[in-house]
């Protein structure tokens, strides 16, 4: 029975760790999103608008997996407890 209280554990820091990752990197993009566009316009030969639906497309990504394999089965376990 503990291990699943260990996984329950393990899944809720993960996704408070990978939410913390996801508002620091939407930050660093709100805060220094020209800098970054730059830069990442001149490594990859894209253009800023390119870059910019790039960036949100990430974050969205990101999101979702958080969800799906972080917060889901966290939820999940919580209730079956």
């Amino acid at each position: 029975m503990s291990s699943v209280q260990t996984v329950t554990q393990v899944l809720g820091w993960c996704t408070v760790l990978n939410m913390g990752m996801l508002m620091f990197a939407s930050l660093v993009l709100i805060v220094a999103g020209e800098h970054i566009k730059k830069i990442h316009a001149g490594m990859f030969g894209l253009s800023e608008d390119d870059l910019s639906r790039a960036y949100f497309q990430y974050l969205a990504q990101y999101k979702i997996a958080i969800f799906v394999f972080n917060l889901a089965p966290y939820v999940a376990l919580k209730l079956s407890e």
